[in-house]
């Protein structure tokens, strides 16, 4: 059984969310917070499998708390808010979450990328450790290493990361970097892969050398 948190201050929306995943799917429980305070208090005392935040929070807002999930966690986040422009949307990626999902919306698509997300997270987990070159990557403590000492870095970053090292060695599109990081319904363009590797070469510092542009195609890792 599959726990998720929803915080959203507008009652109604709540309920019919509740409602919907209640009956259509035996394998999600939701539990709900209607403000940010209590929304964080929540995640403090319990674990979850998907959180779904609203942007507009009463006392603190969807990206402060998404800031504070990822000092700690990897769990998957999805924005449900109006603020649909692509600023908006670009900065709520930049911010830690895993999807978007703009008001008013479908409660069918919503539970689509809800089950997308858990899949995706829960299929991410690996045992063994991820070696290329002077980078480690260890998906099971969600950390990583440059010649030993470790590199913090955000969890688009790591994501991008640990698809490059599954696939070290070969050219990956920004296609397929999309697909996997933002999910198959990302309607935003390529340049978010390429503003996101520029990151991630200044976090692995020298070891981002290790990423090489492809032409044409994308990247890829090498030793």
């Amino acid at each position: 059984m599959y726990r998720l948190l929803l915080v959203e201050d507008d009652e109604e929306i709540r309920e019919v969310i509740t409602d919907y995943f209640s009956r259509a799917s035996d394998t999600m429980t939701v539990e709900t917070a209607p403000d940010g305070q209590r929304g964080l208090e929540m995640l403090y005392e319990n674990e979850y499998d998907l959180i779904m935040l609203d942007v507009m929070l009463p006392y603190i807002d969807g990206f402060s708390i998404c800031r504070e999930i990822r000092k700690k966690s990897s769990v998957p986040v999805l924005f449900l808010t109006a603020r649909g422009r692509e600023e908006d949307i670009l900065y709520g990626y930049e911010n830690g979450c895993d999807d978007y999902i703009v008001k008013p919306f479908r409660i069918a698509e919503l539970m689509a990328k809800a089950n997308a997300l858990i899949r995706r997270s829960k299929g991410m987990v690996r045992s063994e450790k991820l070696v290329c070159g002077r980078i480690e990557l260890d998906p099971l403590c969600y950390t990583v290493y440059v010649s030993g000492a470790q590199a913090e870095l955000a969890p688009k970053e790591y994501a991008l990361l640990k698809y490059l090292m599954e696939h070290r060695g070969m050219a990956v599109s920004r296609e397929s970097l999309l697909k996997y990081v933002w999910g198959y319904d990302f309607d935003g363009n390529d340049r978010v892969v390429d503003n996101h590797i520029k990151k991630l070469r200044k976090q692995l510092g020298t070891a981002g050398l290790q990423i090489k542009t492809v032409f044409g195609r994308g990247y890829k890792l090498e030793e």
